[in-house]
């Protein structure tokens, strides 16, 4: 039977680190723990764990630290994990399995937990790769990336992720981006990385730039990435009230993200706000608002698409219950507000209490 390792890089990590082994630990035969320098006591709770303790000097470089960390393992196959990730979902059986039939690496499914501007908690969806075999190396200073020719396949296995509403990864990881940049200035990985980055912490102005070099330099198919950078180019965009060409992406996109629920949330969003800005200019494009949240109800939640949870269900269902609410229907409002409300939306809630 092939031998599973738990592989991770940790820092700092004793908020979070008795939750994720405790969960992990009926996954794996073996712990391999590479600290990278914590003050804390995140290598006593590792020890707790009876798991192997290395130490790597820290030099702002992810994949050297994973590369490292992976060859402390002498099990067939690893499972890779960060401190703040934990598990929901999955047994050891399925990842027994999955590395005794082999020829293909792992991707966990992983929900995202991140604070909105109004305070609320979204999750949003990614797959990302974390089984491999014995030998298998990453690249990439930051946001670092497997290196391997097998095909990728999803594994029974979820995960929650809270990192996000922490805060200040996003300032760390954009030193290091932003110097990787320097060396491939043209990479549309990067580029993506260093726009979403600058996005997610606000300053949209200064994503501007990079997010035309990424839209200039990304392949139209045979990316994982393009789809969620295409979304938050748009996102981008209106924050900084671009509003034509905003509109010259979506109709771009069409085509490409047509099945996205996100893109169409994406969209209705943009309309809004456009109209908002300038009702005599924009006012065409009202018919599209209803539209767009209406296809993402068709849509559906689709996890392999990596969006935000409830864009094709509760989200879409709630802003087209406003969207009803202010043109003075009253009755198709509360039917899209139930509809959000028997999803679990509190705010559908309250907004059906004020009707």
């Amino acid at each position: 039977m092939k031998t599973i390792g738990l592989v991770m890089i940790v820092k700092n990590e004793s908020r979070s680190l008795r939750k994720c082994l405790s969960r992990a630990k009926k996954l794996v035969d073996r712990i391999y723990i590479t600290d990278t320098g914590s003050t804390d006591d995140t290598v006593k709770i590792a020890e707790e764990f009876g798991a192997h303790i290395s130490t790597y000097a820290w030099n702002n470089d992810f994949a050297a630290a994973r590369n490292y960390s992976l060859k402390q393992s002498d099990c067939d196959w690893n499972l890779i994990l960060d401190a703040d990730e934990y598990l929901v979902s999955g047994k050891k059986k399925d990842l027994v399995k999955f590395a005794e039939k082999g020829g293909c690496i792992g991707a966990i499914r992983r929900y995202d937990s991140y604070r909105e501007d109004n305070g609320e908690i979204s999750k949003s969806c990614t797959h990302t790769t974390r089984f491999v075999p014995k030998g298998t190396f990453y690249e990439g200073r930051v946001h670092e990336q497997i290196v391997s020719e097998l095909p990728v396949v999803p594994l029974l296995l979820t995960f929650e992720h809270d990192g996000y509403l922490q805060g200040g990864k996003g300032e760390r990881n954009l030193e290091i981006l932003l110097e990787e940049l320097k060396e491939k200035p043209e990479d549309a990985y990067v580029l993506y990385q260093v726009s979403r980055t600058l996005w997610l912490i606000k300053e949209y102005e200064r994503a501007d730039g990079y997010f035309e070099s990424f839209y200039r330099e990304v392949p139209e198919e045979g990316t994982g990435y393009r789809a969620n950078g295409v979304i938050a180019y748009i996102y981008n965009l209106l924050e900084l009230k671009k509003w034509e060409e905003g509109f010259r992406i979506i109709e771009n996109e069409e085509s490409r993200l047509g099945d996205y629920a996100d893109y169409h949330f994406a969209c209705g969003t943009f309309y809004t706000q456009a109209i908002f800005s300038d009702v005599e200019r924009y006012v065409g494009y009202l018919p599209e608002i209803e539209k767009s949240y209406l296809r993402c109800l068709e849509i559906g939640e689709v996890p392999e698409h990596e969006g935000v949870k409830g864009n094709g269900s509760f989200k879409a269902a709630y802003n087209l219950g406003v969207w009803f609410e202010v043109n003075g229907k009253k009755q198709e409002a509360l039917k899209y507000y139930q509809m959000s409300k028997k999803q679990g939306y509190q705010p559908a809630g309250e907004r059906m209490k004020n009707l």
